[in-house]
């Protein structure tokens, strides 16, 4: 934002050096890119942040000089343009399609105004800030933009069809001529502002080349208008097409400034280009916007916070200049209601950053000791530590990897359907577009990618959040997962799953069901389940998948929820005494159908073996001669312990009596004669 040193006079008393000006506004958070003199006057360059659009105007600069040199008076005008024409109503109409969209929409008109140049002063500071000049109704629009920050466009109102405007989304195959004389293709999500029969112009974005104010202009409609920051980013970014306007349009906008930026054009129309101002003003609005609520501010928390004593009549000093108004105050605390330009004060910190920025952070000693309270990890910071320190413990390195990833890298590690990807619109971003869906392909490139480099067995793990759209609501799932890869089998990989979830006291909940969700292999992964409830899925990656991209050995992946594992997960250690009784162990192997997992089979046992039954152990699995046509043998060892008396081999048999039976009856299971 450049600003002009000889305009901002005009609304603050300016005593000191440039240098002065631009060091004091870098410490309040406006920071100085650079100085040069443009006929003399001076050009200063700002940055301003996005949280602080209302110094995107010179308005809004000067109210900061006049805070923070010791809150010197600031003048703001106030326009009272005179109208002695007949009713706006009579000349012009305004409907709004897309209320959403457009909350408000406002809307005068001057007639028999004389399409000329700006007068010096005019073209001087808009020449100083780089603003080519254009003729005197444009650069009105353009100064008015400057001086306060809300953008306005000026059409001739004559050539506008039946002299009305429509705010709607623009239709299939529309196109629009825009005022740099470029044709812009139009789609649906664009809202426009159009006549009774074309668009005549970008909302928030560009005004139309067949509208524009030209030498004949003598009718002049002036709008003033608050648009939805998003759609005029994606109008913006999608055709390439930025401006002042929507630059500004971009950020929160002052509520308030809309009717003022249009008296004041109007004001200055009749100055500069005489004519007359038709009485009132169309101003369709959705609904007025909320009051500010107050923030509290415990003047104990400025000390607290900062570690200095500011007077409490400076800070009440401060917030004035700001234009904050005082509702309530006792000898403690006082609540304070922020002004309408200033969206970024919501919290008690927010206020007592703005009472150190413009009393100086040059106050605060290096050394003073600001006192600090620790705090403590929530749960699900202590069940991500967890995690990590399992991962890490088993061999494996944490690996941090982009969200925005090319289409290869963006497939859900799910066999449900799901939207396509989110996508960012931006120029930087346009191989790199799409949000992940799963943290799965993007391990694999990273295992591939340092294998290629010589570090041939690669273990890696990553806790981040996948992005997944759904269509009823307008912001994705962004559920947090832990996934991780290595050179391994299924058996391996699952047994990596089962000592993390050993290390959160779950893994006797784990049930594995078959399923293979790309890019894991059929018949080696599995769908994982906390009892009843989808924790993820774990596999070998199959050959096609591990030829994309280009693995070198056996691989296998697992992807779980971090949500299923922080509701369930148990960080309590409990207790077990270290058994003073022998255990007894003995191998059972059953005959059951290969399409019924051990997870079921392992269940069955834990139930009907009651509390003697200490352990359940899958050991292997047998195929071959008197074993029926589609079944195996699924041999297992079991451990029995009683925790205050030797079990007798009669106690033993009578447990297994009891799983054999259970088995038959849920599952047709029979012993496997040996």
């Amino acid at each position: 934002m450049i600003v002009s040193w000889n305009w901002l006079t005009e609304y603050v008393r300016l005593d000191m050096s440039a240098d002065e000006l631009a060091d004091r506004l870098a410490l309040t958070g406006l920071n100085h890119e650079g100085t040069a003199e443009v006929g003399g006057d001076l050009a200063i360059d700002l940055e301003v942040t996005s949280n602080r659009p209302d110094c995107l105007g010179h308005l809004g600069v000067a109210r900061e000089i006049a805070a923070v040199f010791g809150g010197r008076d600031f003048r703001e005008p106030q326009p009272a343009p005179t109208a002695s024409g007949p009713a706006v109503t009579a000349a012009t109409a305004v409907a709004i399609e897309e209320p959403g969209l457009c909350p408000r929409f406002t809307a005068r008109v001057v007639t028999g105004a004389k399409v000329g140049p700006s007068p010096w002063w005019m073209r001087k500071r808009l020449e100083t800030l780089g603003v080519r000049c254009i003729n005197n109704i444009v650069d009105i629009t353009n100064y008015v933009m400057f001086e306060c920050g809300q953008p306005l466009h000026a059409y001739d109102l004559r050539t506008l069809a039946e002299r009305r405007l429509v705010v709607r989304k623009a239709r299939p195959n529309e196109q629009l001529v825009a005022i740099n004389g470029k044709t812009y293709e139009l789609t649906p999500e664009m809202l426009v502002i159009a006549d009774a029969r074309r668009p005549v112009g970008l909302a928030g974005v560009m005004g139309g080349l067949e509208t524009e104010i030209g030498d004949q202009t003598t009718d002049i409609l002036i709008e003033a208008a608050q648009f939805d920051a998003l759609t005029v980013r994606r109008t913006s970014r999608g055709l390439g097409l930025m401006s002042p306007s929507s630059y500004r349009f971009e950020r929160p906008m002052d509520p308030e400034r809309t009717d003022w930026a249009s008296r004041r054009c109007a004001q200055l129309i009749v100055e500069l280009a005489g004519g007359t101002l038709h009485d009132g003003v169309i101003d369709q609005s959705s609904e007025p916007p909320p009051e500010r609520p107050a923030v509290m501010l415990r003047f104990s928390q400025i000390n607290r916070v900062l570690g200095i004593e500011i007077p409490r009549v400076r800070v009440e000093a401060i917030f004035e200049s700001l234009g904050l108004e005082r509702i309530w105050h006792d000898e403690h605390a006082a609540t304070f209601r922020p002004p309408t330009w200033r969206s970024d004060l919501e919290r008690e910190i927010d206020l007592i950053e703005e009472a150190a920025r413009v009393y100086g952070y040059e106050h605060i000693p290096e050394d003073q000791p600001v006192p600090l309270a620790a705090s403590s990890l929530g749960r699900r910071e202590r069940i991500e530590r967890a995690v990590r320190d399992a991962l890490t413990g088993l061999g494996f390195d944490e690996a941090v990897c982009f969200s925005l990833v090319p289409d290869e890298l963006v497939a859900p590690l799910d066999p449900l359907p799901v939207e396509p990807p989110i996508r960012a619109e931006h120029a930087d971003f346009r191989k790199n577009s799409a949000l992940r869906q799963s943290l799965v392909p993007s391990l694999l490139a990273a295992r591939s990618y340092n294998q290629s480099h010589g570090n041939a067995d690669a273990r890696l793990f990553e806790v981040a959040h996948v992005y997944l759209p759904r269509a009823e609501r307008p912001l994705p799932d962004e559920s947090p997962r832990v996934a991780l890869v290595a050179g391994a089998d299924f058996f391996e990989v699952k047994g990596i799953v089962e000592a993390l979830l050993d290390r959160l006291h779950l893994a006797d909940r784990l049930v594995c069901r078959p399923a293979s969700p790309s890019p894991m292999a059929a018949g080696r992964s599995a769908e994982l389940l906390l009892g009843d409830l989808h924790l993820g899925y774990a596999g070998e990656i199959d050959a096609e998948a591990a030829r994309r991209f280009g693995l070198k050995g056996p691989c296998a992946a697992a992807e779980l929820g971090l949500d299923a594992l922080i509701d369930r997960a148990d960080l309590a250690p409990s207790y077990q005494a270290v058994p003073i009784y022998p255990g007894v162990m003995r191998d059972l192997s059953l005959v059951v159908e290969k399409s019924l997992p051990w997870s079921s089979l392992a269940e069955a046992a834990r139930d009907a073996g009651g509390s003697l039954l200490e352990s359940v152990e899958f050991l292997d699995t047998f195929e071959g001669a008197g074993i029926p046509e589609g079944c195996h043998s699924l041999h297992f060892g079991l451990t029995f312990r009683s925790a205050d008396r030797t079990l007798t081999g009669e106690e033993v048999e009578a447990s297994i009596r009891k799983i054999i039976d259970a088995c038959r009856a849920r599952f047709n299971a029979t012993l496997r004669a040996s």
